[in-house]
C-alpha cells in the first residue's frame, strides 16, 4: 500500500531542505515583505504587548519584537525551524517557544494575548475544517480588543512569480479548476487565494476587519529577471513609496504575500 503523506510530513520535508532563516534577508522581495510587515505590526500592535506568533518559522519576527521589549510566545510546526529559532533567541528571557500546529493552540487559554500573528500557517492549510480551526484558535486566544494579523498568498501572484518564465499550463492546472475556481489541496505545498475569497473566511467571526494589505507586490516575479538590479538607496526609496500604496484594492491580487488585519470584538 502506498503511504499518503500528511500535511505535516510534506511541510517538514520542504522546510528541512531550504534556508528559511535567510528568506527575508537574501533578496529584495524578502526584505520588502519584512519591512512592510513590521510597519503594520508597529501601526496596530501597541508597545509592550503580549504577542503570540503562530507559524513563527525561524523567528525573524518573534526575535525582532522580543528585542523591542514585547513579551513574545512563538509556536512553530517544523522542528528544524524551531531549533534555529531557539538558537537565535538565546538570552532573550521574554521569548518562549513551542512546537505546535495552528489548528490546535490548546496549551493557551482563552483571551491570553494582546495580539496574535499568524504568518505562515494559512499558506499550508488546505482542508476547509483546518482553515476554520486555525482562524478560530487565533481568535480564541486573543484578548477582546486585540489585533490579529493573518498572512496569506494571492493565487494570481503565485502564477506570476512561478509561471511567467515557463510551464504556465501546469500552474494553471494546479491552482485552478477547469471553470477557473481556485483549488486548495495539500500536495500544492503553497496554496493561494483570491483576496475576496480569503476575506469571506471571516464572515460570521467575532472580529472587525481593519485592512487588507499587500506586503511585497510583484517584486518576486520581477526580481527573477537576469537584468534586475536595485541599489540600496533605490530600494529604501521604493520601500517607503510602496508602503503608501500597499492597501490599494486594485493592486492586492498582484502581491505575493498579503495581510488580513482584524480586531477581536469586545
Amino acid at each position: 500500500m502506498i503511504k499518503m503523506h500528511t500535511r505535516q510530513e510534506i511541510i517538514n520535508s520542504f522546510y528541512n531542505e531550504i534556508d528559511e532563516d535567510a528568506r527575508l534577508q537574501k533578496n529584495r522581495h524578502g526584505q520588502l515583505e519584512y519591512l512592510t510587515t513590521m510597519a503594520y505590526i508597529h501601526r496596530y500592535v501597541p508597545e509592550c504587548s503580549k504577542i503570540l506568533e503562530v507559524g513563527a518559522g525561524t523567528g525573524r519576527y518573534s526575535i525582532a519584537l522580543a528585542k523591542e521589549g514585547m513579551d513574545v510566545t512563538a509556536v512553530e510546526l517544523v522542528e528544524h525551524n524551531l531549533a534555529i529559532l531557539r538558537e537565535n533567541s538565546r538570552g532573550l528571557g521574554n521569548l518562549q517557544s513551542y512546537q505546535g500546529d495552528a489548528t490546535d493552540l490548546g496549551r493557551f487559554g482563552d483571551n491570553s494575548f494582546d495580539a496574535t500573528l499568524v504568518f505562515g500557517p494559512m499558506y499550508h492549510l488546505y482542508e476547509a475544517d483546518d482553515v476554520q480551526r486555525a482562524i478560530h484558535e487565533a481568535i480564541r486566544v486573543t484578548k477582546p480588543g486585540g489585533v490579529i494579523l493573518f498572512a496569506f498568498l494571492s493565487v494570481f501572484a503565485i502564477m506570476y512569480a512561478n509561471y511567467f518564465y515557463g510551464n504556465w499550463p501546469a500552474g494553471q492546472e494546479e491552482n485552478f479548476t477547469e471553470d477557473n475556481a481556485v483549488r486548495h489541496f495539500k500536495e500544492q505545498l503553497f496554496t493561494g487565494y483570491d483576496v475576496a475569497e480569503f476575506e469571506q473566511l471571516f464572515q460570521e467571526k467575532p472580529v472587525d476587519w481593519i485592512v487588507t494589505a499587500g506586503v511585497d507586490g510583484m517584486l518576486e516575479a520581477i526580481e527573477k529577471r537576469t537584468d534586475f538590479s536595485m541599489t540600496e538607496e533605490d530600494f529604501q526609496a521604493f520601500a517607503k513609496w510602496f508602503l503608501a500604496f500597499s492597501e490599494k484594492r486594485e493592486l492586492l491580487g498582484c502581491h505575493n504575500h498579503l495581510l488580513y488585519i482584524c480586531r477581536k470584538r469586545l
